[in-house]
């Protein structure tokens, strides 16, 4: 069932699924359609969803209605589903998103790296943290500079 992200606690799970690319605008509204229909028809599931930055697909699920396995398979198929229609990567995580500017970037680790070398990025660069827990760290530490994050051994 679709809910107010206001609703959920602190403690409420959080998914998040990096795109390969930006979403198009006009691919926007048949996304947003989408999710929305996907979270109502959610059944026995406290859910809702942001689409952050118009790439990263952002689940919060209620603790008091956990996802058991079957329902993590069917939130798993549906963004397979999603990969499918938009011609998008969204189920790999072991990439490094951040800030350059005003632009969200995904660079493959080693690209990243090379970067960092190169002072393409800095330890000030603000980097996503795609493997957060919960809403209050999605709110605290889902964007945070990369010297602070997962990746600060890089430096």
């Amino acid at each position: 069932m679709h809910v107010k992200y206001e609703s959920l606690a602190p403690e409420a799970s959080v998914l998040i699924y990096p795109g390969s690319r930006k979403f198009y605008p006009k691919e926007l509204p048949v996304l947003v359609k989408k999710m929305e229909e996907f979270c109502l028809s959610f059944k026995g599931v406290d859910l809702c969803y942001e689409i952050k930055y118009d790439r990263f697909l952002v689940f919060l699920v209620s603790d008091e209605t956990p996802l058991d396995l079957d329902n993590q398979n069917i939130l798993v198929d549906f963004v397979q589903q999603l990969e499918k229609e938009f011609e998008i990567t969204l189920l790999d995580k072991v990439n490094v998103c951040f800030k350059q500017g005003e632009y969200v970037q995904l660079k493959e680790i080693v690209a990243f790296k090379k970067l960092v070398k190169s002072k393409g990025v800095s330890k000030k660069t603000i980097v996503f943290d795609l493997l957060i827990n919960n809403k209050h760290e999605y709110e605290a530490f889902f964007e945070t500079p990369a010297g602070e994050s997962w990746v600060a051994h890089f430096f």
